[in-house]
């Protein structure tokens, strides 16, 4: 039977075979199969989504909908009609753009689950057949050959070699080689070769199915900072409410009240105090900010990305297409024993065919062609040609030169130098390779021969790398300087991820993935280099310092080497989570990591408060794109690593990543003037109503003046979408507690305002009642819109950056409107035009002395933050 979870990686072939009950000749037996796939179900990857009814009332359930649906109630129970469609035609406005946004998002699994294969060649009764790849099971045997795409995690058992694509996988940028006892990944892309293996995973228990199911994890754990910011907000405000319906309600109680008008009114406070175009506003908001990201060639697929985006200050990104062209480039050839590097390109050459497009093979034209080497190429014909395999480690051709015949291999540098004879240098070529290692490069031998001769010559070494996009460099450099912390996270090896890491300007300080499972062996290694070091000086006489430190140099390469090949005993002390999340913080990034490594990066980074960018490009990235605050699929990414994204490149290079972080922060502010604007007229208006009932037991406005106020409100909030804010050069994002006391602050501001203008109309005018109701809808009108001039930034409203066009214009027009109703008294009483410029000096006035009071509010706030 399949032993379960068993690590096959560290099995033999045959001990896997036994383990898993099969038999390499037959296969499973028909009963086995039937039992195993009642154990383990299909080979695919089940679908628990969420019902349609369940993902519509979830729409309608929190804080800010129960308010506009308590007071759709009530207007409903008053038959307020009116009142009843605007507020349900705003909850239902909201709900359709959540769900709309939501149902984009969800493609993410959708797409993952459509990449599985479809067919797979399965051993059955000691046949061979073509069979659905959904009726795997642990312990079948099957076959795979070029072109197919493995079907499920398996442990090849038979064959001489195959070359599996898995960048998509795990990042590493070219294909690896496998052999007999390899586990090959399912989804993988088989380049070359033909193997037989056997069935060790499927489903949710492969490599890829794991990175679906950590992309399903991080799609229910999400919730955006924008979310909890519309949630306290709305806690904040029902509170509010709650308390003061309940001040009035006792108030009325002992002055025995009319019931009705008592519920009456507590419709029209309820409607003052909701929030109701919150959430569409906002939403609005993101939407033209969004807009904006498409026209520089960036799709936005999840909008409350757009508020994630604007207060990211770790930015994690993939290597392998993102960072670089995931193509590989010749570096600088080294020619060796008096020969051209003309001589070592156009072997290299001979010694490989353009047609098979081989990742390896395709720079070495390329650099031909570049300089010009391609042209005055002589001609020639392949008589024979042996590919590459993980056996030999090599190519090899003869290749006819007019009349000359010419024997041509390249490959593993050692392995080419084992062809050769003694006339090479041996040592100075090893030196050169683990020089050009340490420097990240990916090293080809070259070496000829005719025929009649009996060793090879060695020609010299090609260094070979995965170049940086052209826009990497400054990219990073301009989100350096926009306050983000650049890390680098690839599937790639560690020299090869410091060399990157180096030329980008990323920083040195990479660790292996090992530190991230709190599993590191930096300090036994470095225990290793000063114990061979003080060994090497004691054991031989006349060493020098330089000596042993070079010897105590090649110790810790090895034993770097070794540690990579084993696990570290059980005992072994590891580091705790905090201590996890240090190393995170200060690394400039990690190597050799797999989909849970990075999805445990950005997770470990939320948890320490970091607002998380993740950016990406194949389905090993898919798991942390979703997990990310932002995640960001470059151009050119897999239809998972897309589907999975908030953000989604259309053009190549990483540049529009910085200007949608600009956008981001413009958008920001925006959100962040109108939620301060919003919560300070509710405090103002609320707080004024019911100070007014409970201790002069009068009604400063009356229900239609609240609808005329709401109406008046509407038009000029939905043009702060495209209003002119300030670039911030730090990450911002939402400070409830300076924004509700600010908000406060204004609010109660506004009420003593308020009291001041009900003083002078009813105590020093002697204004009837509802003259006086007039003079201060007027006043609410005009303060209101002054509010939104005040809210919009942290400095002075006469500093830059200056109201935009639109929005002076919308709420320039509303007041025109409002003190039009006042002064010829449209569905209110008439205050004629002296008294409305005496409101509206009056307004402005305390417009002034409220622009004061905000920027007094804010230095008083951040002190602290001053100081340092």
């Amino acid at each position: 039977m399949a032993t379960a979870h068993a690590d096959y990686g560290k099995l033999s072939v045959e001990e896997t075979l036994e383990a898993l009950g099969t038999s390499r000749e037959r296969g499973l037996p028909q009963e086995e199969i039937a039992a195993r796939l009642k154990e383990y179900g299909p080979n695919e990857i089940p679908e628990k989504e969420e019902s349609l009814f369940q993902r519509i009332s979830r729409r309608f359930w929190g804080p800010i909908p129960w308010m506009i649906e308590a007071a759709a109630l009530l207007s409903a129970l008053l038959r307020k009609w009116d009142d009843f469609t605007i507020i349900a035609v705003l909850l239902l406005t909201n709900a359709a753009l959540d769900f709309w946004q939501e149902s984009k998002a969800l493609n993410a699994l959708k797409v993952l689950k459509n990449k599985l294969a479809k067919q797979a060649l399965v051993l059955r009764d000691g046949k061979f057949t073509s069979l659905d790849a959904r009726n795997l099971v642990p312990g079948d045997i099957i076959k795979v050959k070029i072109g197919d795409m493995i079907p499920a995690d398996i442990k090849l058992i038979d064959g001489e070699f195959l070359q599996a694509d898995q960048s998509a996988l795990t990042g590493e940028s070219l294909p690896v080689a496998k052999k007999a006892g390899d586990i090959a990944y399912s989804n993988s892309i088989v380049k070359q070769g033909e193997m037989i293996g056997v069935v060790t995973a499927t489903a949710l228990g492969t490599f890829f199915g794991r990175t679906v199911a950590l992309v399903a994890k991080a799609q229910k754990e999400e919730k955006s900072h924008f979310q909890k910011a519309v949630v306290h907000i709305g806690n904040y405000l029902i509170l509010i409410t709650l308390f003061l319906a309940a001040i009035i309600l006792i108030t009325a109680m002992f002055r025995h009240e009319n019931m009705l008008e008592i519920l009456r009114f507590t419709l029209v406070l309820t409607v003052a105090a909701i929030p109701v175009a919150l959430p569409a506003v906002l939403t609005v908001t993101m939407t033209v900010g969004a807009m904006n990201l498409a026209r520089k060639q960036a799709i936005v697929s999840r909008l409350v990305a757009i508020e994630e985006l604007a207060g990211v200050d770790v930015l994690c990104s993939d290597k392998t297409g993102t960072l670089t062209q995931n193509r590989m480039t010749v570096s600088e050839p080294k020619a060796f024993a008096g020969h051209t590097v003309e001589e070592l390109m156009r072997a290299a050459a001979f010694a490989s065919k353009e047609e098979n497009s081989d990742p390896i093979e395709i720079p070495i034209f390329e650099y031909l062609r570049k300089t010009g080497g391609l042209d005055d190429m002589p001609a020639y014909r392949h008589l024979k040609f042996t590919p590459f395999d993980p056996v030999s480690k090599r190519t090899e051709a003869t290749v006819q030169l007019a009349d000359t015949t010419l024997l041509v291999t390249k490959g593993a540098p050692q392995v080419i130098l084992e062809l050769c004879g003694e006339r090479v240098d041996r040592q100075a070529i090893l030196d050169a390779v683990e020089e050009l290692a340490e420097k990240g490069y990916r090293t080809l031998g070259v070496a000829s021969k005719r025929p009649e001769d009996g060793m090879f010559d060695f020609l010299g070494l090609i260094p070979l790398f995965d170049p940086p996009r052209e826009d990497s460099k400054s990219t990073i450099e301009e989100a350096v300087k926009l306050g983000l912390q650049v890390k680098m996270i690839t599937g790639d090896n560690l020299a090869i991820a410091k060399q990157i890491a180096a030329v980008l300007g990323i920083g040195t300080t990479i660790f292996d993935a090992r530190d991230l499972r709190g599993a590191s062996t930096r300090e036994l290694v470095q225990l290793g280099a000063i114990v061979a070091r003080a060994v090497y000086l004691k054991m031989s006489d006349g060493i020098t310092e330089e000596e042993a430190q070079h010897f105590a140099r090649g110790v810790v390469k090895e034993l770097e080497r070794e540690f990579e090949r084993i696990e570290l005993p059980e005992g072994y002390v590891k580091r705790h989570e905090s201590e996890i999340i240090g190393v995170i913080e200060s690394a400039s990034g990690f190597a050799q990591v797999f989909p849970e490594d990075k999805y445990l990066i950005v997770e470990k980074l939320q948890k320490s408060d970091h607002i998380v960018g993740m950016t990406g490009d194949g389905v090993n990235d898919a798991p942390a794109l979703k997990k990310a605050d932002a995640g960001i699929a470059v151009s050119g990414a897999t239809d998972a690593a897309r589907a999975a994204a908030d953000l989604v490149l259309l053009a190549p290079g990483l540049s529009v990543i910085v200007d949608a972080v600009k956008g981001a922060r413009v958008t920001f502010e925006r959100m962040k003037g109108y939620s301060i604007f919003r919560v300070a007229e509710t405090i103002r208006v609320i707080l004024f109503m019911t100070a007014s009932i409970v201790v002069f037991n009068f009604y400063p406005v009356t229900a239609i003046m609240i609808i005329i106020l709401a109406f008046l409100n509407d038009i000029p909030i939905l043009t702060i979408a495209y209003d002119n804010t300030k670039v911030d050069n730090r990450p911002v994002r939402w400070n409830m507690t300076e924004v509700l006391t600010l908000a406060t602050v204004l609010g109660v501001s506004g009420v003593i305002s308020s009291f001041g203008i009900f003083y002078l109309a009813e105590e020093y005018m002697h204004l009837s009642p509802a003259v006086v109701q007039s003079f201060i809808f007027l006043k609410l009108v005009v303060a209101g819109h002054s509010t939104i001039y005040v809210t919009r930034t942290e400095k002075h409203f006469w500093q830059k950056p200056f109201p935009s066009p639109l929005l002076f214009s919308a709420t320039t027009l509303t007041e025109i409107l409002g003190t039009l109703f006042a002064v010829y008294g449209v569905f209110l009483a008439s205050i004629g035009w002296g008294n409305a410029l005496l409101v509206w000096g009056y307004a402005l006035a305390w417009f002034v002395l409220n622009d004061f009071i905000k920027v007094w509010t804010y230095r008083y706030l951040r002190r602290d933050a001053n100081s340092v």
